[in-house]
């Protein structure tokens, strides 16, 4: 059984009982009380032990399963959710990142094809139409969990092969071959995964994904990389800092 977490309610505030809760459980998780994977107290459990009723310690509950804080599955409880990946909106590839972050970044190569370029991604390159370039599809794991599924163009005669990119991050195998990316444009966006992504990415079907379109450039200002990425949001952040002008 799971050991009971300490909560005092103050009954007197304005806030909301189960939001005091969720706070309270939010804050344990913050500071190692309570670690990823560890089982909590059910909420008929919880109500008893608190003195609230079952639907507000529910509510506590669904707050920090809606924000990825915790998981819920049937049959096995509500846990603590794996720790979340924070990722500084710098020019590093994820596999640096995890590396700095202390994580076991792994990739698992699912397609590395010469094609035509698409349209759209031959205009990003600046090359003509019907240019081939390299597609590269890939898996990234962090100790051995499913993180993030990239998809990425390359020129040709820059391309890293696949050999390369199973044990080494784009950009590191890029900078191997005296390709340095320096400055790049971003879209950050979110949808719902498809059922292919869902189950390469071990999330339920629809889940929500965090979408990242990039294109880089080198200190030529050349076009080096279309990078369209898809990371599981339950697992993953991007962290920008902001300056007043």
């Amino acid at each position: 059984m799971p050991q009971p977490l300490r909560i005092e309610l103050d009954r007197a505030s304005p806030v909301p009982l189960y939001h005091q809760v969720a706070e309270a459980i939010g804050a344990a998780i913050d500071d190692g009380r309570l670690g990823p994977g560890e089982l909590l107290e059910n909420e008929i459990s919880l109500a008893a032990r608190l003195g609230i009723s079952r639907p507000t310690a529910r509510q506590a509950l669904r707050e920090l399963v809606d924000k990825g804080r915790l998981v819920r599955k049937r049959g096995a409880g509500t846990r603590v959710a794996p720790a979340s990946i924070r990722r500084p909106a710098d020019l590093t590839s994820l596999h640096e990142e995890l590396s700095r972050g202390g994580r076991a970044p792994t990739t698992q190569v699912l397609e590395h094809a010469a094609v035509v370029a698409p349209p759209d991604v031959a205009d990003a390159l600046d090359v003509p139409p019907g240019t081939q370039v390299v597609l590269v599809r890939r898996l990234r794991l962090a100790d051995g969990e499913p993180i993030a599924l990239m998809t990425n163009y390359l020129p040709v005669g820059i391309a890293p092969d696949r050999a390369e990119l199973e044990t080494a991050g784009l950009y590191e195998a890029l900078r191997g071959r005296g390709v340095t990316p320096r400055i790049a444009n971003e879209r950050i966006g979110a949808r719902a995964a498809s059922a292919a992504e869902a189950r390469a990415l071990g999330e339920s079907p629809r889940a929500a994904l965090l979408t990242l379109e990039r294109v880089a450039f080198d200190d030529a200002g050349v076009a080096v990389e279309v990078g369209r990425h898809l990371y599981r949001a339950s697992r993953y952040t991007f962290a920008v800092t902001l300056f007043a002008g």
